[in-house]
């Protein structure tokens, strides 16, 4: 594995560490309108980064083998897998909520807590393969996935990443515990990205034969996140507008970036 693979696979942590140092930038809560605007960033990124960095190249890449009319096969059972997958995570693991206000935790102790960090950690796995799965797709040459699409892929991963770090890390610091170790707690729930990515890497000689089907489980996976956990969170309450605006922007710089950069 080169050093461009290497720095491409530590973007996404990059994302989450950022999030979890704005424990050190705010004071007890985050304001309920930057909560709205940052979730419904992520939720557009992560759509647009789904579908041109993923499920494109999935159909692309399944039609280039040959596959014809048949190439939306693998796109289609990769994305249901992918859906099926974060399904399961979500049936033995307590739900990923965006919540950044503190106030409703501080009497319900660390357990929740506890069980927050457990359920950001595991959604983080598929992103990390995710960006794995391109860069291994890039690693072996292959003509539908390029160095900077990943790169984009891995940004946009970061993005989403940044409000993920702080929901770990603001809920710990509200309980109590030194802003030291919130942030080393919200830091650690991204390191199975990289980890993830490069497993999915060293597994190339695996992972390259069925690249349509795991490009698109990782979409699957994604667009999961959003629908079940994002865009909730960005439209309840008083705001709601402010997510749908943020969304849009978050749409929009993602498919600039992939469209350029890719």
């Amino acid at each position: 594995m080169n050093l461009a693979a290497i720095q491409g696979l530590l973007i996404p942590f990059i994302g989450t560490t950022a999030g979890a140092a704005m424990v050190f930038i705010l004071k007890d809560k985050i304001s309920d309108l930057l909560q709205r605007a940052l979730t419904g960033f992520a939720a557009g990124v992560m759509v647009a980064a789904s579908f041109w960095s993923l499920l494109s190249p999935a159909l692309e890449e399944a039609e280039s083998s040959g596959m014809g009319r048949l190439s939306f096969i693998p796109a289609a059972v990769g994305f249901m897998v992918g859906i099926g997958f974060l399904l399961f995570l979500d049936l033995v693991t307590p739900h990923m909520h965006m919540d950044l206000q503190p106030d409703g935790m501080k009497n319900t102790g660390l357990k929740r807590t506890t069980k927050l960090i457990l359920a950001v950690t595991l959604h983080n796995i598929p992103e990390g393969m995710a960006v794995g799965v391109v860069f291994a797709g890039w690693l072996a040459g292959k003509s539908t996935v390029s160095y900077m699409g990943a790169i984009a892929l891995a940004i946009g991963i970061a993005i989403q990443n940044f409000p993920e770090g702080a929901i770990v890390s603001m809920p710990l610091r509200a309980e109590g515990m030194p802003k030291w170790k919130t942030f080393w707690y919200g830091t650690l729930s991204g390191a199975v990205e990289p980890i993830a990515g490069f497993l999915t890497v060293l597994a190339a000689g695996t992972v390259i034969p069925i690249l349509p089907y795991l490009l698109a489980f990782a979409a699957g996976a994604m667009l999961y996140v959003v629908v079940e956990e994002l865009i909730p969170e960005m439209s309840e309450g008083s705001h709601s507008n402010v997510g749908t605006i943020a969304f849009s922007l978050g749409f929009v710089v993602m498919m600039i970036l992939d469209v350029a950069l890719g």
